[in-house]
């Protein structure tokens, strides 16, 4: 199965605040490492499908809300990969599709509604996803992508940074991202998580199992007052959710407008617009000393703004 390793564009940003404050900060887009399911995503799907394919599957299973990333780039894979693709969609169904479930039905993905009851107890909703679907032979995927296979894809995430860093930035959803970079850190390199969702401690401690699962540690140490506890080379951060999962305000979709104007990169309402959102407001408390270099990771999630135009939650 040829996934593609086409070269990630490293994109500079050079705007008043960097200058201001001494740092050096680009952008990694792998937005741009494929039309359909492009970011994070391709690194997450990739040895889920070589496993696929290795057990000799015929169809992938997964889940998601309404509005998934993952779902759409899991219809789109399996549909260029020759896999028939099932989504166990969180909440009802509406009369009329959102752009994210009609681009997975276009990619001919079957879509199955439970109760958000049901999708919160996953035991129940594994065991009722068998009773329904036994027959299909299919591969199960977890949402988000996030399971061992997931993990040791993003572990190639920092391969397409071609040169020397102090600190490496993602957007937090399900942990699985994170984990995979900070165990691809090298000495001296410094990874920060941003959690775009509500919930204390919950990527800290999903981040950490991941690493002890896999047997690695992050034992870099930093050079100055900025060590990070208890994690050793990488931390959590917080308080960049705006309220919850897909919860957005006035600021950081003005905030969004104005980086994409000077900078000539989208960047999604849900991860990567939270996640520039806190390293500029860290540059501005002077967490990121003058002189250093961060790489931000784009993870995609464009398709998801599409969404907020459907719900009209964000207004001109």
């Amino acid at each position: 199965m040829p996934f593609e390793s086409e070269i990630i564009p490293l994109q500079a940003v050079n705007d008043a605040v960097t200058k201001a404050h001494g740092i050096r900060l680009f952008v990694l887009r792998t937005d741009l490492n494929h039309p359909d399911f492009s970011g994070n995503k391709l690194f997450k799907l990739k040895y889920n499908l070589l496993e696929a394919q290795k057990l000799g599957k015929k169809t992938l299973l997964t889940f998601g809300g309404a509005f998934s990333n993952h779902i759409a780039a899991s219809a789109a894979a399996g549909k260029k990969y020759g896999f028939k693709t099932i989504g166990i969609i969180r909440g009802e169904e509406y009369p009329e599709l959102n752009p994210t479930l009609q681009f997975a039905k276009r990619c001919r993905m079957r879509l199955h509604y439970v109760s958000r009851s049901l999708y919160r107890n996953k035991t129940e909703l594994y065991e009722y996803v068998e009773q329904q679907f036994s027959a299909e032979n299919y591969y199960l995927i977890p949402e988000g992508g996030s399971n061992e296979f997931g993990v040791t894809g993003c572990k190639e995430i920092t391969e397409h940074i071609n040169m020397d860093f102090d600190y490496v930035c993602t957007p937090c959803g399900t942990g699985a991202t994170m984990a995979g970079i900070v165990m691809s850190l090298k000495q001296n390199q410094n990874a920060v998580g941003f959690q775009i969702l509500k919930a204390k401690g919950y990527i800290q401690k999903e981040v950490s199992q991941w690493i002890n699962k896999f047997g690695e540690s992050s034992a870099a140490d930093l050079d100055d007052s900025e060590m990070f506890s208890p994690a050793g080379n990488w931390n959590i951060n917080e308080n960049y959710h705006f309220g919850g999962y897909a919860k957005v305000n006035k600021e950081l979709a003005v905030f969004i407008k104005q980086f994409e104007l000077e900078n000539n990169i989208p960047l999604d309402f849900i991860y990567t617009g939270k996640m520039m959102f806190g390293i500029y407001d860290l540059i501005g408390k002077g967490f990121f000393k003058k002189g250093r270099t961060i790489i931000a990771i784009h993870t995609g999630g464009l398709q998801g703004n599409s969404g907020f135009s459907f719900r009209s939650l964000i207004h001109e």
